[in-house]
């Protein structure tokens, strides 16, 4: 499956943004989509994931800040960032994973930076 990524750019603390992720086919019952991070110099981190049922998984850092979701009919999950802060800066990635071993793709990332 093919991921492309749109929505990154500056924005100031405490702006929001929101990100897509459009998928070149239709999300499988074992698909597991989400959003990754990694900043300059840092690991790869979670963002969030939801399953095909919606069942959702976020990291603690964004937690009451970040909401995930998909729209089936689009082949798109979404991302809204609200109150961003500059940690929040950084590429995010779109995943998508077979729990049933069929794949794990990623997107090409997008950076997202937040500054004053």
């Amino acid at each position: 499956v093919q991921l492309v990524e749109s929505g990154g750019g500056l924005v100031q603390p405490g702006g929001s943004l929101r990100l897509s992720c459009a998928a070149s086919r239709n999300a499988r019952t074992d698909d597991v989509m989400g959003w990754y991070r990694q900043a300059a110099g840092k690991q790869r981190e979670l963002v969030a994931t939801i399953t095909w049922g919606n069942s959702t998984n976020y990291g603690d850092s964004v937690k009451g800040r970040f909401t995930i979701s998909r729209d089936g009919a689009k082949n798109t999950m979404y991302l809204q960032m609200n109150s961003l802060k500059p940690e929040d800066t950084a590429v995010y990635f779109c995943n998508c994973e077979s729990l049933m071993g069929l794949g794990n793709y990623w997107g090409q990332g997008t950076q997202v930076t937040v500054s004053s």
